[in-house]
């Protein structure tokens, strides 16, 4: 069933994909009126799908990469729900729902799940690691979007064509968008490092800093922390802002991809 109900929520998904490929186009202006709602009923059918599986598996699903992937998916859009409640725009959905529907996709028609190999399955700490980490993954994934509709609207400004790119809000307010999201991505990134951080040393006895995805995760969250600092202190915005933001989700990705060069991470199929 919880299959079931994820591919539910990915058939709701597809909604908001078309939305984002028609956006930007008259055809897709009616779609706004039914992406919102069919997001938000496919979250309902998300948090559904994700809460069975726990239930049903009697531990933390969240520690299988089948199950994480969705979880990710839902954590971006509780993000972008939260920009629509105060912003009012859905334009940050032209990049966050392909990426959703992405997300999803992939887990609704995978086959058998992934799980971890360490014995920290059921620990409380690795699921709060697990989802601080997450969190913060998903408040960089709004900021890359939210560069994205920053550099598109400014080329759109200086070639003095308005156009398709007439919808998209004022820069000041995508600016904020993305710097906000850091804002809030940044403190759940850092205690979903230190949770791990315990985890590995109660574990091991040690933390392994030449593991590939220890020292990127750790490169992963300096590159965070200068994104954050040429912000407050050098006062960078706009377009180096946006570059930067870029940068920063390339190495979450890449940080990401490690797992499966892992030790301490490494996964096996089920």
């Amino acid at each position: 069933m919880p299959i079931l109900w994820l591919r539910v929520a990915l058939a709701c998904y597809t909604v908001g994909l078309l939305y984002a490929l028609l956006a930007l186009t008259r055809r897709g202006f009616p779609l706004n009126r039914i992406a919102m709602p069919a997001m938000s009923l496919g979250m309902v059918f998300h948090v559904v799908s994700l809460t069975e599986a726990v239930l049903l598996s009697g531990q933390l699903a969240l520690t299988s990469v089948h199950n994480a992937e969705s979880f990710l998916a839902l954590l971006i859009m509780i993000g972008f729900m939260i920009v629509y409640l105060v912003y009012r725009t859905t334009s940050p959905g032209i990049v966050i729902f392909p990426l959703v529907f992405v997300l999803t996709f992939i887990t609704a028609t995978g086959q058998q799940p992934f799980l971890l190999t360490s014995p920290t399955v059921r620990s409380s700490w690795l699921f709060a690691h697990i989802a601080l980490i997450f969190t913060g993954y998903a408040a960089l994934f709004l900021s890359f979007g939210a560069s994205v509709l920053y550099l598109l609207q400014e080329r759109s400004l200086k070639s003095k064509k308005a156009g398709i790119m007439s919808r998209l809000p004022a820069l000041e307010v995508i600016d904020e968008i993305g710097y906000r999201a850091l804002l809030l991505g940044f403190p759940f990134m850092t205690l979903g490092l230190v949770a791990g951080t315990v985890i590995a040393q109660a574990t091991y006895g040690r933390v392994n800093l030449v593991d590939p995805k220890i020292l990127l995760s750790i490169l992963m969250w300096a590159v965070y922390l200068v994104l954050l600092y040429t912000r407050w202190s050098a006062g960078w915005r706009g377009r180096r802002a946006a570059y930067l933001a870029t940068g920063a989700l390339f190495s979450a990705i890449v940080a990401w991809a490690a797992n499966y060069f892992s030790v301490f991470h490494s996964f096996v199929q089920s």
